[in-house]
């Protein structure tokens, strides 16, 4: 049921949900923790977790990638990062890593992102990942898709990650070329994942393009601005639901094309990603909860990548707390644990509840009872 409330005359709202607005509910059914299986399958590729790493150098290097793929995910290295703009950025990690002005840190970013892209470097670290034996993958924003994706391509990339704070398969524009996402996905040989997106209609667009995995949210948590900046702010409960729906009719429409939900938004917890994926998502996007493990490249600290804007920064740096770190980054996603708090075990976690609710796999979970509590 579409629920809308009237804001004042002539002007209506739908009522939307966030994660923590929702609870699981149990069934009549449990199930052993070691029957449950967390795979997923997009394209030709085969992964044990559903997890897909956001492209920040915060948390993603050539090496942590390697190591999320080892893990049974996807790390996405970002192709308009510090790893392709620097030969060697560890130094320039290390030192965002220790900024304590808060008057200095999103300037700093934006210094050190101003250097150039060397399209060269973006080979490079696909190379790198291909000989850590993993499936590789690179985001692009919408902008820079026509510049530079060719070169990720002839580098061998397996997956193409076509990401923006907003996505449409519409971009109207009076300067510049357009980029045609249904054109340019069609004459592609890789894969592609394309987002965000916030709403059934614009999903249901994107997988129109040819995607074969659309992200839904904007990548926002907590240290986020693009609401205080924008005035958007997306109910990630809500807008994973709409998209599976979309999801659900694009497979009707096509007579058996499935199209992949990432969600990427609101994920904290292990409890925040069984949400997720009870609400429709096939995996999740995490950046900032993989921030706290010892082999994140920036030391704890984080930031997303629209963090570095060099005209409209949307998200604060944070640097890192007095804990870090609170484990490898195979205790953060597959523990075992020693915090109560769900920030570690990510995936055990997920398990747990699905065990707990009676579910064997990802799909099936996500056909599980929920409750608005809040």
């Amino acid at each position: 049921m579409n629920m809308s409330v009237e804001i004042g005359m002539g002007k209506n709202a739908r009522r939307a949900y966030h994660l923590d607005e929702v609870a699981i509910v149990p069934s009549r059914r449990t199930r052993d923790v070691n029957d449950t299986s967390l795979s997923w399958q997009i394209d030709a590729f085969r992964f044990d977790l559903p997890l897909v790493a956001t492209p920040s150098d915060a948390t993603m290097s050539p090496q942590t990638a390697i190591e999320i793929g080892r893990l049974g995910g996807l790390g996405v290295i970002n192709a308009e990062g510090l790893w392709t703009r620097y030969d060697d950025p560890t130094k320039l990690l290390e030192e965002l890593a220790s900024l304590s002005d808060d008057s200095r840190r999103t300037r700093r970013l934006q210094e050190a992102y101003a250097e150039p892209i060397k399209p060269e470097l973006i080979s490079d670290r696909i190379r790198i990942m291909r000989d850590g034996g993993v499936t590789t993958a690179v985001r692009i924003s919408p902008q820079h898709t026509l510049e530079l994706a060719l070169e990720a391509v002839a580098a061998g990339v397996d997956l193409l990650v076509i990401q923006g704070a907003v996505v449409s398969a519409e971009h109207v524009t009076t300067s510049g070329p357009t980029l045609n996402l249904k054109q340019f996905i069609a004459d592609l040989d890789v894969p592609v994942i394309v987002g965000g997106c916030a709403n059934y209609q614009t999903a249901l667009h994107l997988m129109r393009t040819g995607a074969a995995g659309v992200i839904v949210g904007t990548g926002a948590d907590k240290w986020a601005t693009e609401d205080e900046v924008l005035g958007i702010r997306v109910p990630m409960a809500t807008a994973i639901s709409d998209a599976a729906a979309a999801r659900r009719d694009y497979l009707d429409e096509t007579g058996g094309r499935y199209v992949h939900v990432i969600a990427d938004g609101e994920l904290q917890t292990s409890g925040d990603i069984a949400r997720a994926i009870a609400c429709g998502a096939d995996a999740v996007m995490l950046g900032q909860p993989l921030s706290v493990a010892a082999e994140a490249p920036a030391g704890g600290a984080w930031w997303h990548p629209m963090a570095s804007h060099p005209k409209l920064p949307r998200g604060s740096y944070v640097p890192a707390t007095s804990e870090w770190p609170l484990g490898s980054l195979a205790t953060v996603v597959d523990g075992p644990a020693d915090d109560p708090n769900g920030w570690l075990n990510l995936f055990g976690g997920l398990r747990r509840s699905m065990a707990k609710t009676g579910y064997s796999d990802v799909k099936a979970f996500q056909k599980v009872d929920l409750v608005v509590d809040r």
